[in-house]
């Protein structure tokens, strides 16, 4: 028996269960697997690279299922938008940065609107805006985040009941059934989910990566933005990122503002320290539900693990 809510009748999937858009990650085959499963690929088109979009869209918009695309709202533009849109897409999701001159233009094109949100202020925004699909992400989760928000379990009923409605998704620290279970009953309406599905057959990761991740414990996430600085990234000052531990992190820790004091040389350094392979060329992106990944299996299975694991532990809730 499937759990059905209001967002997979909106949506028209049989599980509420979403792959969250990690970019570089969650590619076309990921985002597949998972719509083939009965969830809701959605495909990690960070700011929009038009050429990995010609490469990957064909590939999701192929396996006949409902499925979407993310972006990092504050790095795209419309022209990636409107490429995306050319496929037909479900729904739109966007994160991190005013998504209002998109919103008219995905609805127009008939594909729900899903933005994700990081506090109260920007759950206001969020309906405003008329999204069809609001996302609680919560601190716990990988990779990219608010670098003041708040954690998933007092979030999601916040955000619940500031909806009035609108079907809220919960991400952040979700990584099993149980996680899916727990925040179905903080009245949220599905999972977002990243750590675990990056941990899969078809993610566009390194072996090491994966393996990193299986390996991986939740106390040995840090939330920070050295690796950003490092790395000289262009995510904004007020988005730290999650990652499993890091020789930058340990070399740099409490001292962020010498770091970016001097972003070229240590540019230099960092790429000297990639080449010569003394750190990894990508930091691990992982939240703190990483305990929970103990194997890399192909994600249309892990879809449905999810559901019954999500079933069965709400009809133990049930059982008192």
């Amino acid at each position: 028996m499937a759990l059905s809510t209001a967002f997979t009748a909106l949506l028209g999937v049989r599980h509420p269960v979403v792959l969250a858009p990690m970019g570089g990650s969650a590619g076309g085959e990921l985002a597949a697997a998972v719509s083939r499963g009965g969830g809701l690929g959605l495909l990690g088109a960070g700011g929009g690279d038009p050429d990995w979009l010609a490469r990957e869209l064909p590939i999701v918009a192929g396996a006949g299922r409902p499925w979407g695309a993310g972006f990092q709202t504050w790095a795209a533009g419309t022209a990636v938008i409107e490429q995306t849109l050319e496929y037909g897409p479900t729904a739109v999701m966007f994160s991190f940065g005013d998504p209002s001159p998109f919103t008219a233009r995905v609805r127009a094109a008939g594909a729900a609107v899903i933005i994700q949100v990081t506090d109260l202020e920007e759950a206001r925004q969020a309906l405003d805006l008329g999204a069809d699909v609001v996302v609680a992400q919560g601190t716990e989760s990988g990779g990219h985040g608010a670098r003041h928000g708040r954690s998933t379990l007092p979030f999601v009923p916040v955000v619940v009941d500031l909806a009035d409605g609108v079907p809220v998704l919960a991400a952040g620290g979700i990584a099993d059934g149980r996680g899916v279970a727990a925040v179905l009953a903080l009245g949220a309406q599905g999972a977002v989910i990243g750590t675990r599905f990056q941990a899969t057959a078809e993610a566009l990761v390194d072996p090491s990566t994966a393996q990193a991740l299986v390996a991986g414990r939740g106390q040995d996430t840090e939330r920070n933005r050295i690796l950003d600085i490092a790395r000289r990234s262009r995510w904004p000052e007020r988005y730290t990122a999650r990652t499993l531990g890091h020789p930058y992190l340990d070399l740099w820790r409490g001292r962020e503002r010498e770091l970016a004091a001097d972003p070229a040389a240590v540019r230099l350094a960092y790429e000297a320290d990639v080449a010569s392979g003394d750190v990894p060329a990508v930091p691990v992106w992982a939240g703190e539900g990483v305990d929970l990944v103990t194997d890399l299996p192909p994600a249309a299975d892990l879809v449905a693990t999810l559901a019954a694991e999500a079933e069965q532990a709400l009809a133990r809730a049930g059982r008192g």
